[in-house]
């Protein structure tokens, strides 16, 4: 009696029951993706082209006042020099004609001042002490006043915190940007109006 060789088994590939695939691949994260770290060193370079730029407008500011300035210098010369050849008065307008020279000479000085106040050096609001860093030519004036020493120090200052001077020196230069262009505008409205009041009280006679 022989015996037959066992019958081989096919094993079919096994298959398995599907998967949930929220266990094995996790789908994506709600959180959104975060915003890239500006990389070092930028705000640094910022301040400074900051700093340039606010210069460059407190330079803007002088300019303008000193050609306002002169603008008016030669306006008043023209105008006091034709009333002094014919002998004009103020005294010969009428009521209104001499309110309006009146109003319109207060409003031509009132803008030459203002915009002298608009070229006129500024500094820092208020002095250096030791302690703080350096940040223009009257806080160099200040430490080396208290001798060598103290400027030293505010020059070592300075090197171990520049970016704590960026700051100061943006602070003091935008204050005084605002300052000059806040008379510089103040000087123009008082100029126009003087251009208009003067001639017209000479017009109402």
């Amino acid at each position: 009696m022989t015996t037959g060789a066992p019958e081989p088994t096919n094993p079919g590939p096994s298959n398995p029951g599907p998967t949930n695939p929220g266990s094995s691949n996790p789908g994506p994260s709600n959180s959104g993706p975060s915003d890239p770290a500006p990389p070092a060193g930028t705000a640094p370079r910022t301040a400074e082209r900051l700093l340039a730029e606010l210069r460059q407008e407190a330079a803007r500011a002088d300019t303008k006042g000193s050609v306002l300035v002169a603008a008016q210098g030669m306006a008043a010369s023209a105008l006091v020099g034709v009333l002094a050849v014919r002998g004009w008065q103020p005294g010969s307008l009428s009521v209104l004609g001499e309110v309006l020279w009146w109003a319109g000479a207060v409003c031509f000085v009132g803008s030459l001042l203002s915009l002298l106040m608009t070229v006129i050096p500024r500094y820092r609001a208020r002095g250096w002490r030791p302690g703080l860093p350096l940040t223009h030519f009257a806080d160099i004036h200040g430490a080396a006043r208290q001798g060598p020493t103290a400027l030293e120090e505010a020059l070592r200052e300075t090197e171990r915190a520049p970016v704590a001077a960026l700051l100061m020196a943006l602070t003091e230069n935008s204050r005084i940007v605002a300052h000059k262009y806040r008379w510089l505008r103040t000087g123009m409205a008082g100029f126009t109006a003087a251009m208009v009041l003067l001639p017209g009280a000479l017009l109402v006679g």
